[in-house]
């Protein structure tokens, strides 16, 4: 597969991993990662998301888990390939078995939403079967530390799920993105930005494009430091 190249890192692509796609754009583009020193993506795909990870957030150390062995082998490859990859590492392994000796301050990741199909494609990427809602917040919530948050993008139509099983594990909803594919059309995705301590959530709406094809100020800008195109 034809890699996906950014302005400060190449993303290497394989037909067994989930390919570079928006929602993984947005999430690494609007997590807050400002203040965090230790980053955890549960997930990692091709690597994307904590490669822009590391890049808006210099200070941070950026790790990954990934339970597929040719998705896991892919972003090893992408992180080493990386000028950031002195602060990164991924690991092998099914991400409700992890455990790290030090706790983080960001937990990321753009999870499974389908439930169990006959689908053969991407099926850990996409499907529900080694990873839940409910064991990515459980095991999420034993990992991140007191004043930590969780950012997760998913569709709009399983969020009050996410954020009733959130509830119920210790994590408040502090933030909420709703992402619209074009103005004036409807909610597809959110991110979601969870914290173990209360406060009253703040809610704004993200429009990729204006019009097919063109997209919005706010993407652009959001984006130019990443998309070779992201400043035309």
């Amino acid at each position: 597969m034809k890699p996906f190249v950014f302005k400060h890192f190449t993303i290497a692509q394989h037909p067994e991993v989930f390919r570079v796609g928006t929602d993984g754009v947005l999430l690494g583009a609007l997590a807050d990662a400002g203040n965090a020193k230790r980053i955890l993506e549960v997930g990692a795909g091709t690597g994307l998301v904590s490669l822009m990870l590391a890049q808006r957030n210099r200070n941070a150390d950026v790790f990954a888990v990934e339970i597929s062995p040719a998705a896991a082998e892919l972003a090893g490859h992408n992180f080493r390939n990386s000028p950031f990859y002195a602060r990164m590492k991924v690991f092998q392994e099914d991400f409700k078995n992890f455990s790290s000796p030090d706790l983080f301050d960001l937990i990321v990741s753009n999870p499974p939403y389908f439930e169990e199909n006959t689908s053969v494609k991407h099926v850990l990427a996409r499907q529900k079967r080694e990873l839940d809602f409910t064991a990515l917040i459980r095991k999420s919530s034993e990992l991140i530390t007191p004043q930590g948050a969780l950012s997760v993008i998913i569709p709009a139509d399983q969020s009050a799920d996410f954020i009733a099983i959130s509830e119920e594990n210790g994590f408040h909803l502090i933030h909420k993105i709703n992402i619209l594919g074009i103005a004036d059309g409807v909610v597809k995705r959110q991110i979601l930005r969870f914290s173990k301590k209360k406060s009253v959530p703040a809610e704004v709406d993200f429009i990729i494009e204006k019009s097919p094809g063109k997209f919005t100020d706010h993407y652009l800008e959001l984006t130019k430091d990443f998309h070779v195109f992201g400043g035309k």
